[in-house]
């Protein structure tokens, strides 16, 4: 296009430096038109970059020079110019720093503009005061979380370098969330750090090679992969097709991977999938089906599940009868899974969360599918268990399935959060809270004498014997509770258990000063007493790398393509102005200049070895090619397999542990996380199973995915996006509803048909949506995306927005972890009057809004 500029930018949603979505944005007069994929040959041709080429049964599955990015890039561009951008410092009218703070009006008062000036120096005057009542400690600190990934421009955790600096803060540790199954329960199995996945270097080639079956557990590679990685796993799984690989789906809903892709679905109901396990464990004992000469060498423990899958411990046998009311899998269709599992070599795909691994108890389906895996043989050609999203995480080879870079570039140098991995840079475990207890440590009467304890940082990364490890709240460190919160985080409510609790929690007097910074009127910036307005990463100037798109590890320079909007600066800008009144801007900044930054991840990023920094700034970008002779690194666990001694796990022992010497060890008498994997229905702090007494009050599970068009809380407000029936669906009042997903047998007896609103309920509040009448999700089962944007009818009760994680359990998954419990929870639903619930609440549905949502200007006086 004539007069257009283009520039670099990656879109991925990851946070924490490590991006993805690499992307050319062009702008003409000062405004973005236009978002396409990458060109990844611009400057470095095909003889050079080397695309890489599968090929099964004469099918091949090919390398890109473009980008293949998804929707989530193509419009991300809609959030720069959103309607609820926060454009202005501003402060929350009734709160005064000087007199009256009023927080239990958090989340109902509005705000009224300020400039940078007052609003940085009342932020400093509250730390000042805070360190003499109470010490530094008493700031807690929430910086963690996914969304625009930036590396100079930090968005997550600036603040805590900041007070880093200035001496101490309480850190907010956010638990696994992505991964609660595997961290707590697969981890004591198979070894795996960081995250407690496996091995799935080479995968994508092994399994079109070897596998008859995939078994796509809980899986949606048609949405997950939008934020992180791009579409070569839609991809893929195409030419598993073409190739001849079975592809089954065993979860609630037909999802959008199962919609196309599905050879077969196997309707699960959520929270019941080690019930499925079991059953199928069972099968293969009965028959024999399943590999003993690999067990005495590569496992031990086996004799504690056998004993228990066929009734030794409780009297009850395991079978597919037992299993089928437990999870609504017919027998017959348990018994065929079984014996085809069995006889031909299948792999097991997931994309992370799910029912399967972010409900109660979730260690238990984490760890029995492992053992399963186990069972038939676990790193054999065709055998092994791939995820389809973060490829490259940590930087390691075995999280590599696609054929991998040669080199792998990272600017972590000129990152300009905190290292909190690093105990050497700041040791967190001084003072911190995990993210799942942070109402519970607000609101108990805890003190240094009376402490609110747990196991486990439950930090992504940390080593599984840090799960052995009890902390305390108040830490005798701190000495003090927390009275200050400071969030470039605002979606705890949204995207964490038991939402409403928050609500009571910010309203305590305990919290003397919320400040939030973020780009958007959304979510948890209704809580707030400051806000600070934050630009996106179109309006910044950084350094970036995509290592996820499955094609090359790409770094470049990511240019300013237009001006900040109003008085937005970035996090690290934001916090630099509070760092000036503070008096330690030079050490915040390390005495350099962004550009300065920049360069300095690029000298230590690998890439340095490849390009001169002169020539990096000329081309924008460096490429790396496809590694030589990458068809022979290891794929999944084959080098374990082949010789366990020689390739150890990172168990006790070195091999599969389906008895856990460790947890039997640290905690004997856990009836939630057991030494070796059981069905367990409840204890005596989650009850969310249809089993239970609850569960004939509540005869509904939800499922709560990965949004199909969103990224967690990141998104709800793009209007493209909100004009799709599965987006939102538009009530008798207007206003668009989350859709909630209803099987025709269950919408019927209510009385329900798509476009009705519904209300979805249990004892711990009630939040709106918009029917959507599908024989896609399996009676029994309602099905509601999570991250929907907050917009309360009554502050910790009620909600408009959909945002069901407000009425998740606020316990925790296990009893001796920090795992939370965001899917697969009990509740039951009805069909409502919204004209009469508009006369019961006028001024939260009097609220204006139009096509990207709630608009900013229902908060500002």
């Amino acid at each position: 296009m004539k007069d257009t500029k283009t520039y670099y930018k990656t879109l991925g949603l990851g946070s924490f430096g490590m991006s993805a979505l690499s992307a050319e944005i062009d702008v003409k007069d000062g405004k973005i038109v236009r978002t396409r994929g990458m060109h990844f040959d611009r400057s470095y041709g095909a003889d050079y970059l080397k695309p890489w080429t599968l090929e099964v049964k004469g099918k091949k599955l090919e390398g890109l020079l473009k980008n293949d990015i998804p929707p989530f890039a193509l419009v991300y561009k809609k959030r720069a110019y959103s309607d609820n951008r926060i454009l202005y410092p501003m402060k929350r009218v009734d709160w005064d720093p000087e007199g009256e703070r009023n927080p239990q009006n958090r989340g109902k008062s509005k705000f009224e503009r300020i400039s940078w000036d007052e609003a940085t120096d009342i932020i400093a005057k509250e730390l000042r005061r805070i360190e003499k009542e109470y010490g530094l400690f008493a700031v807690f600190c929430q910086g963690d979380g996914h969304g625009e990934t930036k590396t100079v421009h930090a968005t997550h955790g600036c603040q805590m370098r900041l007070m880093s600096i200035l001496g101490g803060f309480t850190f907010q540790a956010r638990n696994p969330d992505s991964w609660e199954g595997w961290y707590w329960g697969a981890k004591h199995v198979w070894g795996c750090d960081p995250v407690g996945e496996g091995d799935i270097g080479n995968l994508l080639l092994d399994i079109a090679e070897n596998s008859k079956y995939l078994l796509h557990w809980g899986c949606d590679e048609e949405t997950t992969p939008w934020g992180w990685c791009g579409q070569l796993p839609s991809r893929w799984a195409f030419w598993l097709t073409e190739v001849g690989v079975k592809q089954i789906y065993v979860c609630p809903d037909v999802n959008y991977g199962a919609a196309v892709h599905a050879d077969k679905w196997i309707p699960v109901n959520p929270n019941t999938d080690v019930a499925l396990h079991m059953a199928i464990a069972y099968t293969w004992i009965a028959n024999g089906w399943y590999d003993q000469e690999y067990l005495d060498t590569h496992a031990v423990g086996f004799d504690w599940i056998k004993y228990y899958v066929m009734g030794g411990e409780d009297g009850v046998a395991k079978t597919p009868e037992w299993a089928s009311p437990i999870c609504g899998v017919p027998s017959r269709q348990i018994k065929a899974l079984a014996k085809a599992w069995y006889k031909r070599a299948t792999s097991i795909s997931h994309v992370n969360g799910g029912s399967l691994i972010r409900s109660q108890f979730s260690a238990e389906p984490g760890r029995m599918e492992v053992v399963l895996m186990g069972m038939q043989g676990l790193g054999k050609p065709g055998r092994n268990v791939i995820k389809l999203i973060e490829w490259g995480l940590y930087g390691l080879p075995s999280q590599c399935p696609n054929p991998r870079s040669d080199l792998y570039m990272m600017p972590a140098a000129a990152y300009r959060s905190l290292d909190y991995n690093n105990p050497e840079v700041w040791d967190i475990r001084q003072s911190f809270i995990p993210k799942t207890m942070v109402p519970k440590a607000i609101l108990g009467d805890y003190t240094v004498d009376n402490p609110l304890t747990w196991y486990g940082t439950g930090i992504a990364g940390w080593p599984k014997e840090d799960q052995f490890v009890q902390y305390k709240y108040p830490s005798e460190t701190a000495g003090t509770r927390i009275h200050m919160i400071w969030s470039d985080t605002p979606c705890w409510s949204t995207c964490w258990n038991g939402g409403y609790t928050l609500a009571k929690a910010v309203q305590s007097e305990e919290i003397e000063f919320v400040l939030i910074q973020h780009p958007w009127m959304e979510n948890d910036c209704i809580y707030a007493d400051i806000l600070l307005p934050i630009n996106t990463k179109f309006e910044e100037r950084d350094i970036a790398v995509d290592s996820s798109n499955g094609y090359t590890n790409v770094m470049m320079i990511e240019p300013r393509c237009i001006e900040p909007r109003g008085e937005s600066k970035s996090d690290y800008e934001a916090v630099g102005e509070v760092a000036k009144k503070m008096g330690v801007y030079d050490e915040f900044t390390g005495g350099k200049t962004e550009e300065e930054w920049i360069r300095e991840g690029f000298e230590n990023s690998g890439c340095q070895e490849r390009v001169s920094w002169e020539e990096f700034k000329e081309k924008g970008y460096y490429a790396a090619p496809t590694s030589e002779g990458w068809e022979e690194n290891p794929r999944g666990f084959a080098p374990f397999c082949e010789d366990p001694e020689a390739n150890p796990l990172g168990t006790p022992s070195g091999k599969l542990e389906f008895y856990s010497t460790a947890l039997a060890h640290h905690f004997p008498d856990d009836e939630s996380r057991p030494p070796f994997p059981k069905f367990i229905a409840a204890d005596d702090r989650l009850s969310e199973s249809l089993l239970t007494e609850r569960g004939k009050q509540y005869p509904y599970l939800i499922v709560s995915n990965h949004p199909r068009w969103r990224v967690h809380a990141n998104m709800d407000d793009i209007t493209w996006f909100r004009e799709i029936e599965t987006c939102k669906v538009k009530g008798p009042d207007g206003y668009l509803y989350e859709p909630v997903w209803i099987n025709p047998v269950d919408a019927e007896p209510h009385g329900i048909a798509t476009g009705d609103v519904v209300k979805i309920f249990n004892d711990r509040g009630w939040v709106l949506g918009g029917a959507y009448v599908t024989e896609r999700i399996k009676p029994g089962v309602i099905y509601q995306d999570h991250g929907a944007r907050l917009d309360p009818i009554k502050v910790g009760e009620a909600d408009r927005g959909g945002a069901n994680n407000l009425i998740a359990p606020s316990e925790v998954a296990m009893k001796n972890t920090n795992a939370e419990v965001t899917s697969g929870y009990l509740v039951d639903f009805e069909k409502v009057d919204v004209f009469e619930l508009a006369e019961r609440y006028p001024e939260a549905f009097g609220r204006d809004f139009n096509a990207t949502g709630v608009k900013i200007d229902n908060w500002l006086v």
